[in-house]
């Protein structure tokens, strides 16, 4: 393929799916309508996740890291410290909750109308709103926008590199698209590096199709941004766990062993609102629950086969392919799923599912377009109908779990554990954060000290190890004195028992 047959590849896609007359009024118009999906978006968090809801066990891991409230808790090998930096503004000098939600919420509704405007000229407005929609109606969208997560993030940021990356690969002259691969590829390593390099491999694949006056420019973007984004996660990994090879082996570990590891129903069974399904076990959830993540995989080959007719195949390809390294290991190489492990794929999806929508309902012929308009008001109203379903569900129950770790926290407070303390044992890490305690585990994926070491701190620190259900203490604290706390068994050290207040 001559440099010119490739300059028009996307060359020409673009000028069928962004008319000359649209993309003259898109400074106005466009802007207007993204900012109004984005901050829909935002509204939608702050009504229907509540700020209140308390922080889940991985967003403990990571606002402990900045907070003074709190000492850091275990940094595990997989984890990286793109999140504790994006919390630090807010997290840093304050303990609220509800200020930390917000926060997000604002961020996340601005990051999502930035990722959308970097398809300008590629898709048109109509389409890019309806895939902003789209991706911000799902619940695990909602649920995930205002939490101290990095999958949100990762998946705003792939969305807009591949936008940028159409861009830049099309017009030379489009320096913004060049610094917004880079950057878009930084946030994502910055978040999970990993994630970041399945998500970039068809884009360093599509570069030797790119004109060569044009290649290396975005060769040192992408890989830059990559590069940029990884720096500290590999400095640490020699700083903290033994070398790169090392700290990708414990993460392999940690995440049950990187293997051929079909999760496709996994993800199924935690369509229902599991925000961690480990081990995976239990019934489906109801067909409508999962309609349409079945229907996601058709309807993106389906807007491919209509991009190709239309002669627009890369703007439609790149993106799908995308989603494909971006879904493939949490599908087929880990033994256990999240709903969020799939947002970046869900959002770039989400431009292709919009603009073969947006073709189905602007269809030649009247009775044609009119049954169309029907048919995909009904599909996307009983969709909403179930997401949010699902999500008001998901909520509270969330917000159930986490009242009980404030009032386990306020009964280790009366017990006499209060700070400087350390707890061990059953969900230790939640409730050691909102204790104000440290946490230590010596068994299982967390375990960063051994029995010995903590019965000397236990000589002069009060310590607790958290039980529950069945579960007994280890044989160490078997002697301890116990006490029920909302629910949970609690031994203390018995030095820790005199100071209780009566």
């Amino acid at each position: 393929m001559t440099d010119g047959s490739q300059a028009t590849l996307v060359g020409s896609a673009r000028g069928r799916v962004a008319p000359t007359g649209e993309s003259a009024r898109w400074p106005v118009r466009g802007t207007a309508w993204l900012a109004f999906v984005a901050g829909a978006f935002t509204l939608a968090q702050l009504l229907l996740v509540r700020p209140g809801m308390g922080l889940g066990w991985d967003e403990t891991v990571y606002v402990s890291q900045v907070s003074p409230h709190a000492p850091a808790a275990f940094f595990s090998a997989p984890r990286a410290r793109g999140v504790p930096l994006l919390v630090a503004p807010i997290a840093a000098w304050s303990s609220s909750t509800e200020l930390l939600r917000v926060y997000l919420a604002a961020l996340s509704g601005l990051t999502l109308f930035l990722a959308l405007h970097a398809w300008r000229g590629v898709f048109p407005i109509r389409v890019l709103a309806t895939a902003g929609g789209l991706f911000a109606t799902l619940w695990v969208t909602l649920f995930y926008g205002p939490q101290a997560m990095p999958n949100y993030w990762v998946a705003v940021a792939a969305l807009a590199g591949t936008g940028y990356f159409l861009r830049a690969q099309d017009d030379r002259r489009d320096r913004t698209a060049l610094w917004g691969v880079g950057l878009s590829a930084a946030l994502m390593a910055w978040m999970r590096p990993t994630d970041a390099l399945w998500t970039t491999l068809p884009l360093l694949a599509l570069l030797v199709c790119v004109p060569k006056r044009r290649r290396l420019a975005l060769l040192l973007a992408l890989a830059g941004g990559l590069v940029a984004g990884a720096a500290q996660w590999v400095v640490e990994a020699y700083v903290s766990y033994g070398g790169l090879a090392q700290r990708l082996s414990d993460g392999s570990r940690i995440q049950g062993g990187l293997g051929w590891n079909i999760a496709v129903a996994d993800q199924l069974r935690s369509m229902g609102g599991r925000s961690l399904c480990r081990p995976c076990t239990g019934d489906l959830p109801h067909p409508a629950v999962t309609l349409w993540w079945y229907a996601l995989p058709l309807l993106a080959a389906l807007a491919l086969v209509v991009a190709v007719r239309a002669r627009r195949t890369a703007a439609t390809l790149v993106p799908l392919a995308c989603a494909a390294t971006a879904a493939f290991p949490y599908l087929f190489l880990i033994g256990y799923a999240a709903p969020r492990f799939l947002l970046p794929a869900y959002a770039l999806l989400a431009v292709p599912v919009a603009d073969l929508l947006v073709r189905l309902v602007t269809t030649p012929g009247r009775v044609r377009r009119t049954v169309a308009v029907i048919c995909v008001a009904v599909a996307l109203a009983g969709h909403l109908a179930v997401q949010f379903a699902v999500l008001d569900r998901t909520v509270r129950r969330t917000t159930a779990a986490h009242r009980n770790w404030t009032h386990v926290a306020a009964g280790l407070h009366r017990l006499g554990i209060r700070p400087p303390c350390l707890l061990t044992g059953h969900f230790n890490v939640p409730i050691a954060f909102y204790a104000g305690c440290s946490s230590v585990a010596t068994v299982g994926h967390n375990a960063n000290t051994t029995a010995a070491t903590l019965l000397r701190t236990a000589r002069h620190t009060p310590v607790a190890v958290l039980a529950k259900g069945d579960a007994g203490p280890p044989a160490y604290a078997r002697a301890w004195p116990w006490h029920e706390v909302a629910g949970w068994r609690v031994y203390v050290t018995p030095t820790a028992s005199r100071t209780a207040a009566p």
